[in-house]
């Protein structure tokens, strides 16, 4: 998002035409794409923003990338060097803004400090964790002479466990009866998803994914018995809370995925938890590991792996149906319906009928987007590109940043009426770029969200969740984007099918029922 505190830094971008700059509308809707393009790479996605103002918005992408470790790179053009701490004009110090949710702040004070900045801030982004780092320049230090460096950021080495930690794990494998793998977002990369389906089938261990990471191990497969997000039924954590061995590996075990820190239980879990993450922070943080592992999951997984498979007793080939029965029961699609309007369910299932194998799906925060994580069965290539953070206003620069990065990809993003006031006017890159990319927006003129937990906590009292919308498709229309209106159950196959012919953007409004969304009373 341009600005006048780094036009020197904006000028300099001319001078490298293999660099593709994207021009965003605002600059949330930049630092949402930055994020989206350093999840699908594993490479510090870069947002640039002017000061004051321009940091203040994108500070939510600051903070998403922190929530779900993606690598982020925030430059901010700063007040010149001599006004520094005057509170002049649009001054922040921005240590003490991003201090706390970014991995490292750096305001750089001469030229000949920028390069090694730059290099240390992709290493410090993909390290450990990978989170944002903010890169503060200020405007007259951004077009002098400095010498220039041909540094490459390498990736460190994956690390293991020790070959006696690896025999005792091998034992505790051989003789769990109910062991239980929890998958994290660290086997999202090259060889991740193969080294934890490798190992899983190797052992016959079931596997749960943690939140919003569905994508890390085939849906489909007789092993895979879930996430473990927002809604857990009471029966599946119970079974889950049976098992005698957890292997929590890639994955941080935040509050979330440990449904409130209550799963395995603080501070010491009653089964033997093997805890692996490639960072001493995370590892033992809130529960104490029985082996923690500070390294990386992949790895760990492929040495763990057999060569020839063990036999497995029956009691583990029980325990692991009726995990899988138990989440075929809660993927089953619904059935209900409603007399105001579509179910939106019934689109996810539909879009599910029809998903190319390579299908890449965007997802805005809000309630509709709650039968995709239930019921859509994700298998690799196909993504799911969600915010962990929660944050409205993802969906539709995501869904740009993953069709530029992935223009072989057939792009879905999906929004509610909320999420798409917030940061939908970045579908004009779709147009610029003639990006097939389908949006499909759920319009129920509301903050279901929100609603729901108003119904819960205050039945019949509503205030500032209605939501009085504008014409979605002549927005749509007016952005040069093929347009069409769902209102009833019988439209929905016909028109995702033209949405995914469709060689441009197209959108789809459905007009959504809210009754099904909210809790019935009695439930």
């Amino acid at each position: 998002m341009p600005g006048e505190s780094y036009i020197g830094l904006l000028d300099a971008l001319g001078d490298f035409p293999e660099i593709d700059v994207v021009t965003c509308r605002h600059e949330s809707g930049a630092g949402f794409m930055a994020c989206a393009d350093g999840r699908l790479t594993g490479r510090p996605g870069v947002v640039m923003v002017s000061r004051g103002p321009g940091a203040s918005n994108a500070s939510i992408a600051v903070h998403t990338a922190q929530q779900d470790a993606i690598p982020l790179i925030l430059i901010i053009g700063q007040i010149p060097k001599k006004d520094l701490r005057r509170e002049a004009f649009q001054e922040i110090d921005y240590q003490k803004m991003f201090g706390s949710i970014a991995k490292w702040v750096v305001e750089a004070t001469d030229p000949l400090q920028l390069n090694e900045i730059a290099f240390k801030a992709i290493r410090m982004a993909t390290s450990g964790t990978p989170g944002p780092v903010v890169i503060v320049v200020p405007e007259d230090i951004q077009q002098q002479q400095t010498p220039q460096h041909r540094w490459i950021a390498r990736t460190n080495a994956p690390t293991t466990a020790a070959p006696a930690t690896l025999e005792q794990l091998k034992v505790l494998l051989v003789h769990a009866e109910r062991p239980l793998i929890v998958a994290g977002g660290a086997f999202d990369k090259p060889g991740g998803r193969e080294a934890l389906l490798a190992f899983a089938e190797a052992w016959n261990i079931p596997v749960a994914v943690s939140f919003r990471r569905h994508d890390v191990f085939p849906n489909r497969h007789p092993l895979f018995v879930g996430d473990l997000g927002l809604s857990n039924p009471e029966k599946q954590m119970s079974v889950f809370h049976s098992s005698d061995l957890i292997l929590a590996l890639g994955t941080r075990l935040d509050d979330i995925t440990s449904q409130g820190y209550t799963f395995p239980r603080l501070p010491q879990p009653r089964q033997t938890l093997v805890h692996c993450y490639p960072d001493d922070h995370i590892v033992g943080l809130h529960f104490a590991p029985h082996f923690g592992l500070v390294c990386d999951p992949a790895t760990l997984a492929a040495d763990l792996t057999p060569r020839e498979r063990p036999s497995i007793s029956e009691k583990r080939m029980d325990w692991n149906r009726q995990l899988r029965d138990i989440y075929d029961q809660i993927a089953a699609w619904p059935t209900r319906t409603s007399d105001d309007g579509v179910t939106f369910a019934n689109v996810v299932r539909l879009l599910a009928n029809q998903a190319s194998k390579n299908m890449m799906v965007c997802l805005d925060a809000g309630t509709f987007a709650a039968p995709v994580y239930r019921h859509f069965p994700f298998t690799h290539p196909q993504r799911l590109m969600a915010p962990l953070s929660g944050a409205m206003g993802y969906g539709t620069p995501a869904a740009v940043a993953t069709q530029l990065r992935h223009p072989e990809a057939k792009v879905v993003c999906m929004v509610g009426d909320g999420g798409f006031m917030m940061t939908g006017n970045e579908m004009i890159a779709a147009v610029e770029r003639k990006l097939p990319i389908l949006f499909i927006l759920s319009n129920n003129n509301c903050y279901a969200s929100i609603r729901i937990h108003q119904e819960i906590n205050y039945p019949g009292r509503h205030v500032g969740t209605t939501l009085f919308n504008p014409d979605f498709i002549r927005i749509a229309e007016g952005f040069g984007i093929q347009s069409e209106a769902v209102t009833e159950e019988r439209q929905i196959d016909a028109a995702i099918a033209r949405g995914l012919a469709a060689k441009g953007p197209y959108f789809i409004e459905v007009q959504t029922s809210l009754k099904v969304t909210l809790p019935q009373r009695g439930d």
